[in-house]
């Protein structure tokens, strides 16, 4: 099968993208109604198949699925807009859950994994590295992936996106958890290049959202 190039703009009701890395393969649709991304991720060696945020519409998550089976779901944080097709999504396939540790409890599905920061989540013979962001809720994680054959690779949810972090709805002291973290265990951490998929919206690379840091610092949001 022949993919289109992949640009990291999916609109809702539109078809899914697949970004095509040595070992790894990225789909990515966007769902309503709040304009949600999804994310499934399939190890080119053994098939297996992982589902990052099962935000809503079941049959376009399932579709994108295929026939290959499902053997889990990771939920950034606990906004319900994340979790919306959980439960339909685990009972077609029998996947198991993971969400970061603090935020589990909110949640309506169970959660099979309590992820902390520095886990691995392993998806065929790809392990990527979770990462607790504090701000946006207590207990959101980020994925990153660092591609051997390449640059890296960091799925966010919805504390990192084009333009700033996530919303922190003007408590301060939230935004400065938020951006310390986001600034010490993703911008520290890795390159210019590194590849961000967000939950919502377009994605973008760190090297273009570096140069903002201070910027949104002062501003507060």
């Amino acid at each position: 099968m022949t993919w289109t190039q992949y640009t990291g703009r999916v609109t809702v009701g539109g078809p899914a993208q697949t970004h095509e890395l040595e070992a790894l393969m990225i789909s990515k649709v966007a769902v309503g109604p709040m304009d949600n991304n999804a994310y499934v991720l399939r190890c080119r060696a053994t098939g297996e198949q992982l589902l990052i945020d099962a935000a809503n519409e079941p049959r376009t998550l399932l579709t994108l699925v295929g026939n290959d089976g499902l053997a889990s779901v990771v939920t950034t944080h606990q906004h319900q807009d994340h979790w919306q097709a959980l439960a339909d999504v685990v009972a077609a396939t029998g996947a198991r859950t993971l969400a970061g540790r603090y935020d589990a409890e909110g949640i309506a599905v169970p959660t099979d994994v309590l992820v902390d920061d520095g886990d691995p989540v392993r998806v065929g013979r790809v392990e990527l590295t979770a990462r607790h962001l504090s701000g946006h809720t207590p207990g959101s994680i980020a994925l990153v992936y660092d591609d051997p054959h390449g640059h890296p690779h960091v799925f966010t949810g919805d504390c990192l996106f084009p333009g700033g972090v996530g919303n922190t709805w003007g408590d301060a002291e939230r935004f400065v958890s938020l951006l310390d973290d986001v600034e010490t265990k993703l911008f520290d951490r890795l390159s210019d290049e590194t590849w961000v998929y967000p939950g919502h919206g377009n994605d973008t690379t760190l090297g273009t959202e570096r140069p903002h840091l201070k910027e949104w610092r002062e501003r507060g949001w």
